[in-house]
């Protein structure tokens, strides 16, 4: 029977990239079993110097491929040279830093002898790989995601199957040829490029030991609700950043940290700037300022080392955007710039003052170029805004007093609080990711490796302790 072909279309002038076979739900399941007798059979371990050699060559493999990534990147996912560039340079160093975390990825002792019952005792906790990593991943960064999700299953000594996004499956294919080029034996990863049913089926599967979901919150929590008992799970999906401007910021600092954080990526991003509280004594200022900016950026093809803002990734996404701010444009919003299509897959930079806290654009994850800016006169009221919404994740706060950031810090929920930073910030050892319906667990490389690996005690009784 010949395999069902996906086609990989570029976002921005929809020419075809690529086919690849699209794994069926049999593929699936043998996916799953092959990566669950490589992780049984101990004859197959890979000792960590091995898995360390491993991860140097593909270090060394990658690096030599820097310009052929980016423009694998580019094509498959829309995202402009420059901004391309930096996320095949961060997925390099992503397997650096693994290696780097191997080093001192280790137990500890477990205190004994303080106690009767403990007395001739002695405990030492070691780290055990987990098993089968089933890993999710999201179109807006294909290859660093792969990394993240990928990189550290093999260093700690998991088996890994990763389904990529539809949009975006190149990066993961080409991630894993590295892989098998560098040495890695055959089983111990695996990219399964299948639909949605496939998707659930090796995600809820009773033979996996683990989890890692990057994605829409509504199909995250879907699948965790699915999953097998005892399956450990991690999600990462989205926010609605909020991002709070104090009387006093520096605009000469703001702006431009407000541009590329709402802009960046065309703000596929989960922690985009969306929601902007500007104090009134300065909010005509902040937004001539930042039309003034948004309205210079490059828009359009990905491969022109000038573009600043690429393409959507589909049509579907981009006329749910254009939908979501004409909606708020009827309930009162002032459309300051922006606000149309570009060519066929692109969106202007748009910048909304004041749509109304049940707008859409106002409420959910917009996934595009789309800022709002808000006023408030109390900043009690900007933190009570900016709290709104159960989507803690990323937020910042613009302030030069040292008072009101560290009130922010206090005030906003958030898993990470910027001071003079945007929301979309981010190195790959900091441990990364929401609370409440925004995820759950950390992503950054060391903590992803945590979490595919288990704490194991030994406990040695001997009477000469």
């Amino acid at each position: 029977m010949t395999a069902k072909m996906l086609d990989v279309y570029s976002p921005y002038d929809q020419q075809l990239v690529a086919q690849v076979p699209l794994n069926t739900p049999a593929d699936v399941e043998a996916g799953i079993d092959l990566a669950r007798s490589t992780f049984a059979d101990k004859k197959q371990t890979l000792p960590k110097y091995q898995r360390v050699a491993i991860l140097e060559k593909v270090v060394v493999i990658m690096s030599a491929q820097m310009e052929a990534l980016t423009r694998l990147c580019i094509s498959e996912g829309g995202k402009p040279w420059k901004d391309a560039q930096v996320e095949v340079e961060r997925a390099i160093y992503g397997v650096k830093l693994a290696i780097e975390a191997l080093s001192g990825f280790e137990g500890k002792e477990v205190a004994m002898g303080h106690t009767v019952s403990s007395a001739q005792h002695m405990a030492y906790t070691f780290k055990e790989p987990i098993g089968v990593v089933v890993a999710i991943s999201a179109f807006n960064h294909p290859l660093n995601l792969a990394v993240h999700q990928m990189i550290p299953a093999i260093a700690v000594g998991c088996s890994v199957i990763l389904k990529p996004a539809l949009t975006t499956p190149l990066s993961a294919l080409r991630l894993l040829a590295i892989l098998t080029e560098a040495g890695l034996p055959a089983g111990w990863a695996q990219v399964l490029v299948c639909d949605n049913t496939s998707a659930e089926l090796l995600a809820c599967s009773a033979k996996i030991n683990a989890l890692n979901f990057i994605g829409s919150s509504t199909v995250g929590w879907q699948l965790r609700a699915k999953a097998a008992a005892g399956t450990r799970v991690t999600l990462e999906h989205g926010g609605v950043a909020p991002v709070i401007v104090a009387e006093d910021a520096d605009l000469s600092e703001l702006i431009p940290a407000l541009v590329r954080g709402a802009f960046y990526h065309a703000g596929q991003v989960c922690i985009s700037v969306q929601r902007v509280y500007v104090h009134a004594a300065i909010v005509d200022e902040v937004a001539r300022l930042l039309v003034e900016q948004a309205s210079k950026l490059v828009v359009g093809d990905p491969l022109n080392k000038h573009t600043d803002v690429g393409p959507i990734i589909n049509e579907r996404e981009l006329t749910r955007i254009d939908s979501w701010v004409k909606e708020a444009c009827d309930a009162g919003a002032e459309l300051l710039c922006g606000g149309e299509r570009i060519a066929a897959s692109c969106y202007a930079p748009t910048v909304l003052r004041n749509p109304p806290d049940d707008a859409l654009v106002s409420m959910r994850e917009v996934f595009g170029p789309v800022v709002c800016i808000y006023e408030y006169e109390d900043i009690e009221q900007a933190y009570d805004r900016a709290n709104a919404l159960d989507l803690p994740f990323q937020a910042a706060i613009f302030t030069q007093n040292m008072n009101t950031a560290m009130q922010a810090v206090k005030q906003l929920q958030a898993a990470v609080v910027m001071v003079n930073e945007h929301t979309a910030f981010r190195v790959d050892w900091m441990p990364f990711g929401g609370a409440k319906t925004a995820g759950l667990g950390l992503g950054g490389i060391r903590h992803v490796m945590e979490d595919m690996s288990y704490d194991k005690m030994m406990v040695i009784k001997s009477p000469m302790l």
